[in-house]
């Protein structure tokens, strides 16, 4: 049974009277084209590009994506991020270094397929102007990633006795390991600077250089992982006092592999224009030809919760009925009471 998973396939269930080799090496070929994604891609930028960490207002960030797909059709998808990100200056200059944790977990299939990513990441922020708030920042992000599966969910051809039929109590005549682990790394640079006189009016452009070690991915062959180019943008700008329009996207390529996602968000403040008791976010993001993305956000300082709907229309859209993806992102963004906050700092790298 094959089931679209994102952009690509997978065939992941149970296999009766076929060999689980094939499996296997289906598998292996499709874990080397394509990662793990949100469509609340935004909420995860350090899995876009370690570059992108620290571009926020504040000292600390901590950032929860949990991601629910393809329950309609089968046994569902499920995937989860969590960072967490501390900014501060450097030296008695305009610049900054920003230190973070990555960590990424995902469960897929009906054989309970297990990734779990625990990525240290650093940024430095470089000033490029005396006067203005403009940064190139260069940042790393490497750590361990592990694999496993649940070998007694797992049926083969070994299993079934011709006029018997399936017999679980039988080997199942594959010699794999039912886990692994590699190391995995990725560095990436960004350009962030204001637009005019007023903070909320920025932008930022990256790109990312993902799996550069090019790391042994695989239960049954040693097939490298791919590398993967990530192109980022994003730009922000004021309509008045009160509201402001967010664009961000996102290009992936990754073998003979692409993704082209990117949408907008309008916000809204309610109360004051400077410390406002919410803000009231609502717009939607396109990823080609896979999903519509419908998205709202709520912040109430220092916190925020979003929720989206993949509304699928890729090739699976009769067998899916449209329906893709649930997503929930929570996020803390915070100034520490210390002589390092970056509070009253007018030069600092943000989005």
């Amino acid at each position: 049974m094959f089931i679209k998973r994102n952009t690509y396939y997978l065939l992941f269930c149970k296999l009766p009277r076929q060999s689980f080799l094939a499996f296997f090496v289906l598998f292996s070929v499709v874990a080397k084209t394509q990662d793990l994604h949100f469509s609340q891609f935004y909420e995860a930028p350090l899995v876009r590009n370690p570059a992108l960490a620290g571009l926020f207002e504040g000292d600390v960030r901590a950032q929860l994506v949990y991601r629910n797909q393809w329950g309609s059709v089968t046994t569902p998808y499920q995937t989860g991020s969590l960072n967490g990100e501390y900014k501060f200056a450097i030296g008695k200059g305009d610049d900054f270094m920003t230190a973070g944790l990555q960590i990424l977990w995902d469960k897929a299939g009906s054989v309970a397929l297990n990734t779990t990513h625990l990525l240290p990441a650093v940024n430095y922020h470089k000033s490029m102007n005396a006067d203005k708030n403009r940064y190139l920042s260069i940042g790393f992000m490497g750590g361990l990633v592990s694999r496993r599966l649940d070998r007694s969910k797992v049926t083969t051809n070994n299993q079934y006795v011709d006029g018997f039929g399936y017999n679980g109590s039988l080997p199942d005549g594959e010699t794999f390991a039912s886990n692994y682990s590699y190391f995995d790394a990725g560095v990436g640079m960004s350009y962030n600077s204001s637009l005019g006189d007023r903070k909320e009016n920025n932008f930022f452009v990256g790109f990312a250089y993902h799996h550069f070690n090019k790391p042994a991915n695989s239960f049954y062959q040693k097939l490298q992982h791919l590398p993967k180019w990530v192109v980022s943008g994003g730009l922000r700008t004021t309509m008045g006092d009160l509201s402001y329009i967010t664009f961000n996207a996102d290009v992936s390529v990754q073998g003979p592999f692409k993704e082209l996602i990117g949408g907008a968000m309008y916000s809204r403040k309610i109360g004051d224009e400077e410390a406002p008791d919410y803000i009231i976010h609502m717009g939607g993001y396109l990823r080609w030809e896979d999903a519509i993305i419908p998205v709202v956000k709520l912040d109430y300082h220092p916190f925020s919760v979003a929720f989206s709907y993949d509304m699928n229309i890729s090739q699976l859209r009769t067998s899916s009925q449209g329906r893709g993806g649930f997503e929930i992102a929570l996020s803390y963004i915070g100034f520490l009471n210390s002589n390092g906050s970056t509070k009253d700092i007018l030069r600092c790298p943000r989005f």
